[in-house]
């Protein structure tokens, strides 16, 4: 694990990464917040490309809980069966769509703890909602953040939580609410798992990762 890098740097790293895309966005489709919910739930272990081609024609007729218990847990595999672990995700789509009628009126919650109640959302679909929907600064960290944070010393850690709890501490505030989408899109297109397209990267002059591929 790389060591942590100065608040100086990580400041400079992100005015580069604003300066280069000052609003970044999320790649998975969506209408409306239930949809984003349902989306990032689908994501799990499946490419947001993937996850896209399957909601193109579900969510035209799908675009509320009502609406998807309308259409069942088998109308719905026929939408999602290309996803991996599609059967399991369908299952938990049909219950929490179940749980926000009848007990949120049909409403998707605000708060981290009440999205986390609902089936097949965690910690990284809740921020992911709060931070794309509601704007709130939550750090969604997945394995494209996990990679870039300890490769590069922005944000190390252990584990997702410690990835998380790094951003918070050691990213400036102002660049908080987007942080988190740009550390993804720099892993997604840039600093890539395999093959690290280093020569090509913004930051590489202020990266200390050992084996850059230039």
């Amino acid at each position: 694990m790389t060591k942590q890098l100065s608040y100086p740097i990580i400041r400079e790293i992100f005015t580069r990464f604003r300066n280069a895309e000052a609003e970044p966005k999320g790649e998975l489709n969506h209408v409306n917040v239930y949809t984003l919910v349902v989306a990032v739930a689908l994501s799990a272990q499946a490419t947001d490309k993937g996850v896209n081609r399957a909601t193109e024609t579900l969510f035209r007729i799908a675009d509320t809980p009502e609406k998807m218990l309308a259409l069942g847990e088998e109308g719905l595999i026929a939408h999602i069966k290309s996803i991996g672990l599609y059967r399991n995700k369908a299952k938990n789509v049909i219950r929490l769509s179940r749980i926000l009628v009848d007990d949120y009126d049909g409403q998707v919650p605000s708060s981290r703890a009440a999205l986390e109640g609902l089936p097949g959302v965690g910690r990284k679909t809740a921020n992911v909602v709060l931070n794309m929907w509601w704007r709130h600064p939550a750090q969604a960290v997945d394995t494209h953040i996990f990679r870039v944070g300890n490769r590069t010393g922005i944000c190390p850690g252990k584990d997702v939580v410690a990835v998380e709890r790094a951003i918070e501490d050691n990213i400036p505030v102002e660049f908080q609410l987007h942080a988190h989408h740009w550390l993804i899109l720099h892993g997604r297109y840039v600093c890539k798992a395999r093959k690290p397209a280093c020569g090509a990267c913004i930051i590489r002059d202020l990266c200390p990762f050992e084996e850059k591929n230039i």
